[in-house]
């Protein structure tokens, strides 16, 4: 579904991310870790077109994505909160998404009724423009645009910091229900290594921008991991 080819990211003479070959199989779940530093959001920064590469190629359901807009007509994404269009509320936020996935006023309130506890009576009706909401509810909206219209492939940056314990959990639950069925290709990364571990088949760590581990998971993956990042 997504390839990596000879990937590499400079800023003059700095190198911030060093990829020379990585995979992502259709309907995969996909976690990528490491420090602050490490080069994750500048992964999927590329994966997204937003900064262009120093050398390589990424390849999207065989799109060069720094070559094409066609991989946006199946593919969501939320990085951060600059995502969002503040002076909308959320209603008319989603409204917005959707009309670019194709789908009207009313497929989109049916599809925003499936969120009713995820959104915990805290998002939809309450007149508040997205920039009003805190961070956390910020990052709600934003991780249910990007799964609008059904996508092929999710990208979720950092997707469980600033929710609350109980929105956490309802996250947890949703990636796996996006995951199920191995037909939608979703990445998250993460620092927390419990909650990756916990939604994603296989999990990439990154380390000053190189891939150092590659991990298809398992009971012991955790550990691994744990003891990988307190070496």
């Amino acid at each position: 579904m997504i390839t990596i080819n000879n990937i590499s990211k400079k800023y003059g003479s700095t190198q911030v991310l060093d990829v020379e070959n990585l995979k992502i199989s259709k309907g995969e779940s996909f976690g990528l870790v490491g420090n602050n530093g490490a080069g994750k959001t500048t992964l999927f920064n590329l994966l997204l077109d937003l900064i262009r590469p120093t050398t390589g190629e990424i390849v999207n359901n065989e799109i060069v994505v720094n070559k094409s807009e066609d991989w946006k007509n199946f593919t969501g994404s939320f990085i951060d909160e600059s995502f969002l269009i503040s002076y909308l509320t959320p209603e008319e936020y989603f409204e917005f998404v959707g009309d670019l996935r194709g789908m009207n006023k009313a497929d989109v309130k049916s599809y925003l009724n499936q969120f009713e506890e995820f959104f915990n009576g805290e998002i939809l009706g309450k007149k508040k423009y997205l920039r009003d909401l805190s961070k956390g509810n910020q990052k709600k909206v934003g991780i249910i645009a990007a799964m609008m219209g059904n996508p092929q492939v999710v990208i979720l940056d950092e997707p469980f910091a600033n929710l609350d314990p109980t929105t956490q959990i309802r996250l947890k639950k949703l990636i796996k229900t996006l995951t199920d069925n191995k037909e939608v290709t979703v990445l998250v990364s993460s620092h927390d290594l419990s909650h990756v571990t916990e939604v994603c088949d296989r999990i990439v760590v990154l380390d000053k921008g190189n891939v150092v581990k590659d991990i298809n998971t398992s009971q012991e993956t955790l550990q691994e991991l744990e003891s990988y990042f307190s070496a």
